[in-house]
């Protein structure tokens, strides 16, 4: 009989909690379609400036209530939306992906020196990387969403990376989801000499595409 009536709490919690995202998530939707029309709009001007786009696809997605309810409990924060709006900051996700490493931090610049977006925090796991050899840039912004009952400040996550580095992220969360977590050691090994090759190959891109940029410079000085 506990059983039954512990079961029957989860349950009216998991529907109470549902009502609440579902009563809610227009403002985080709100908040990824303008940081994403931000974005797009820094990639036109960027492109009438400069002639290229640092931007070579965005991706966006609002987290599910099942992965939110999962992550307050993995972080042993009470299970309610109230909560999750207090404690996470990454129930709307927007990725940018971008041809060179210069870009990420190009693009980053931009965005976070407009006036109406906040920096809350910013991770760069690619000066930095994490142990398992992935790459990006982790920036938490707070944007204003103006809504009926008036002005909102919602939490947005932007991932910004090279193509290079989602491909590797791409495919090792595959591969990680695959086997169910269980890895054996020397493929993660593998999967890290992978990440960084990967990561010198960025380098290498980047030094060709700087060089070029010089002889465009120089041909147009008459050098």
């Amino acid at each position: 009989m506990a059983k039954e009536n512990s079961m029957q709490q989860m349950g009216v919690a998991l529907q109470q909690m549902m009502d609440e995202f579902f009563s809610i998530q227009y403002r985080y939707s709100a908040a990824m379609k303008e940081v994403q029309t931000k974005l797009e709009i820094l990639d036109d001007e960027f492109q009438i400036k400069h002639r290229r786009n640092p931007i070579h696809h965005i991706e966006s997605r609002l987290k599910s209530i099942q992965s939110i309810m999962g992550k307050l409990r993995r972080k042993q924060f009470p299970v309610s939306m109230q909560s999750a709006m207090e404690n996470l900051h990454d129930i709307a996700g927007i990725r940018v992906v971008c041809p060179y490493v210069q870009d990420v931090y190009t693009v980053a610049g931009l965005l976070t020196t407009q006036d109406d977006v906040k920096l809350v925090e910013m991770r760069d796991y690619i000066r930095s990387p994490k142990a398992n050899g992935y790459r990006s840039l982790h920036l938490i912004i707070e944007i204003p969403v103006f809504l009926q009952d008036g002005r909102m400040m919602v939490s947005v996550e932007v991932q910004i990376r090279t193509i290079a580095m989602d491909f590797w992220a791409s495919l090792e969360h595959d591969l990680r989801y695959k086997a169910a977590g269980k890895v054996p050691d020397d493929i993660c090994a593998e999967l890290l000499s992978v990440g960084e090759d990967i990561a010198t190959l960025d380098e290498k891109m980047q030094s060709i595409h700087d060089r070029i940029d010089a002889i465009t410079a120089d041909s147009k000085t008459g050098k």
